[in-house]
């Protein structure tokens, strides 16, 4: 059966933020049994990572957590607009960005700010970028990515239901 969702979580590189929420939401949507129905990727707006694994401190915390991050870095292109029915920024920069790229108006519509699935969460906050900091950073990231990505799921069943 093919994805009747397909979603892309984007970050500046594609080696922290995004690919731990791409991870946080594979399994929570495996958990609920809808694998075949979500496709979940990933991306970066730079393409200085491209092909390199997750950052080593995101992989470490989300590992002790149990998630497996364990896709490779891609540069988000105009095209994935026609591939994605959501395209999740993970801070302001990147959504301005992604609005930049927006081939039209649908496109733009479907950018949107991950924390805003987050129920608990302002609206348009940002995902703190952990690369320069400790490995508290990534922890935060992780129950970040946790709370919005359920957010993120209750929403995307509510589209799904017949």
């Amino acid at each position: 059966m093919k994805p009747s969702v397909r979603i892309c979580f984007v970050c500046a590189g594609n080696i922290c933020r995004s690919p731990t929420a791409e991870g946080v939401m594979r399994r929570i949507v495996d958990d609920r049994g809808l694998a075949t129905r979500i496709l979940i990727e990933s991306a970066g707006m730079g393409g200085w990572h491209v092909g390199d694994r997750a950052d080593s401190r995101s992989r470490t915390a989300a590992h002790t957590r149990g998630y497996l991050l364990d896709r490779r870095a891609q540069q988000f292109k105009r095209a994935f607009f026609a591939r994605f029915d959501y395209v999740l920024a993970a801070d302001s920069d990147n959504r301005a960005d992604l609005l930049r790229l927006a081939p039209d108006p649908a496109s733009s519509d479907k950018v949107h700010f991950l924390r805003d699935f987050d129920p608990e969460s302002p609206r348009s906050s940002d995902v703190p970028d952990p690369y320069y900091g400790g490995p508290e950073g990534f922890e935060l990231v992780l129950d970040i990515c946790e709370a919005a990505c359920r957010g993120l799921l209750e929403h995307l069943v509510r589209e799904l239901e017949p």
